[in-house]
């Protein structure tokens, strides 16, 4: 199996969008899901890491004062920084994580397609990443495609299970269906009802 960033390039070569992100029903409808299921209307400052060709990230920066997206991919950086060129509270930086995570607070951490490319301890030093960076009332969203592929090192429950046990947030927000799980811890545990002041 060829290694992550060898995998990347190959796809980018014969695509600006690899997975038909910007025209799949699939794919509009998972950032869809993706948005509707952050608790809160407005977060400081979200990290994406592993952001694509930006398709999410300028949905996010829609609800973020600032945003932080990266990828381990040179073409998708470029195309990424081409798309949200408009959006000063947006930066785009080419970097490997958990290995090169960003040394700052964020409220929001994005996790969407990319946990399965990781190995076990490469897991459990992105959930150290996750707990030290993320704010106290911050929120973490994790979404991943459930069908096997080879390029996959776990599968997606495998990697949320993995998630849940690693960063020890409670969990407010569950969503399975055939093609994919979405996740969303909050430090604090209290759901959107509770922030509010009406539950």
């Amino acid at each position: 199996m060829a290694s992550p960033a060898t995998y990347f390039d190959a796809l980018y070569t014969h695509s600006d969008d690899p997975w038909s992100v910007r025209t799949r029903w699939y794919e509009r409808r998972k950032r869809q899901l993706t948005m509707a299921s952050l608790p809160r209307e407005r977060y400081r400052c979200a990290f994406e890491p592993g952001c694509s060709n930006g398709e999410l990230s300028g949905l996010l920066a829609t609800r973020c004062d600032a945003l932080f997206a990266v990828d381990l991919n040179e073409s998708a950086v470029q195309l990424a920084r081409t798309r949200l060129a408009g959006i000063p509270t947006v930066h785009v930086e080419q970097r490997s994580v958990p290995r090169e995570w960003p040394d700052r607070e964020f409220d929001l951490i994005v996790l969407s397609e990319i946990a399965y490319y990781f190995d076990a301890a490469e897991l459990e030093t992105l959930a150290q990443k996750i707990r030290a960076t993320l704010s106290p009332d911050g929120t973490l969203i994790a979404c991943h495609w459930r069908h096997r592929y080879d390029e996959a090192l776990q599968t997606a429950e495998a990697v949320h299970a993995s998630l849940h046990a690693l960063c020890a947030m409670p969990r407010i927000v569950r969503h399975e269906e055939p093609d994919l799980i979405l996740d969303v811890w909050t430090a604090h545990g209290r759901s959107v009802a509770q922030e509010e002041g009406i539950a």
